[in-house]
């Protein structure tokens, strides 16, 4: 099923996302955790493409997986930074011959070893570069790219940053996940500023339950998110007590999520980080509002 099926629903929905694993040997514990988040019937589930270390080479195998075994939709994400275009296609017909239909195509992170390096020799600059190839190689396919409510950290301003988002929506664009946020304000101010620039495609907040006080510091790096004081009370409190700031962080993303369902956001995506407990629990307490 495409993922702008789903997002065209009137039904309530929540997603969750898993990684691969960083070795091999990890390949079963993470396969373990996705099998317990598929278990909780998520309206569908992403795969990153190799985040915080993990194998990308094993993305395509999860999301088959989840899709063929557990009958959750799949999205499976596809990065280009530094690729060349011999490597993305070869990408790009796995994913044709696994019948994966939903890709989030991503520019990615930079090697701290590329930093330097002369990116006009590049093939792929950008993430619109690669939703011009993944169009041209299957106009079928259903494409999500990323979005940023308080700006991507690399653009002058918010405006240049809206500008570079709707060419991404005009390359191909069928949806976009947002980067983790703490103040449900800020989504709805960016709402507002990106329709306006003609944006129309659904877009899925993006939520990452911080339940361990460690997460913050690396939260803040990734995405340079702003803290409301509220979160940082939150932290200061239960930050070194870590079944406390597990219950709280769970509770402030919930809290989150109910917020943004009561106006009118109907999907809301979860950065479970392969923590069926922290999902399990999630969905435990948004029962009843998802299935009113």
């Amino acid at each position: 099923m495409k993922i702008t099926h789903i997002l065209n629903s009137d039904k309530l929905s929540i997603s969750f996302e898993v990684f691969p694993p960083k070795t091999e040997t990890a390949f079963d514990s993470v396969r373990t955790a996705t099998q317990e988040i598929a278990a909780l019937k998520p309206s569908f589930m992403s795969v990153t493409y190799g985040a915080g270390g993990g194998t990308s080479k094993y993305t395509l195998e999860i999301a088959k997986n989840i899709k063929e075994i557990y009958g959750v939709p799949t999205l499976a994400h596809l990065t280009c930074v530094s690729s060349t275009k011999q490597t993305v296609r070869e990408k790009i017909d796995e994913i044709k011959a696994a019948g994966i239909e939903n890709i989030m195509a991503l520019r990615g992170d930079i090697p701290e070893s590329l930093i330097n390096d002369d990116r006009s020799k590049w093939d792929y600059n950008y993430a619109v570069d690669l939703i011009y190839e993944l169009k041209n190689a299957n106009p079928q396919f259903c494409i999500g790219g990323a979005c940023y409510p308080e700006i991507h950290p690399e653009s002058p301003n918010q405006k240049e940053d809206i500008k570079r988002l709707k060419e991404k929506v005009d390359a191909g664009c069928d949806f976009l996940t947002t980067q983790m946020f703490f103040d449900n304000n800020l989504l709805y101010n960016f709402l507002y500023k990106i329709r306006e620039a003609g944006i129309t495609v659904p877009v899925i907040p993006g939520i990452m339950p911080i339940t361990n006080g460690n997460q913050v510091e690396r939260a803040v790096k990734l995405s340079g998110s702003f803290m409301p004081q509220r979160f940082k009370s939150l932290v200061d409190k239960f930050g070194t007590d870590p079944l406390a700031m597990k219950q709280a962080g769970i509770a402030y993303a919930t809290d989150q999520i109910i917020d943004l369902y009561a106006n009118g956001i109907k999907n809301v995506h979860v950065y479970s980080m392969n923590k069926p407990d922290v999902a399990r629990l999630i969905q435990g307490n948004l029962s009843e509002i998802i299935r009113g």
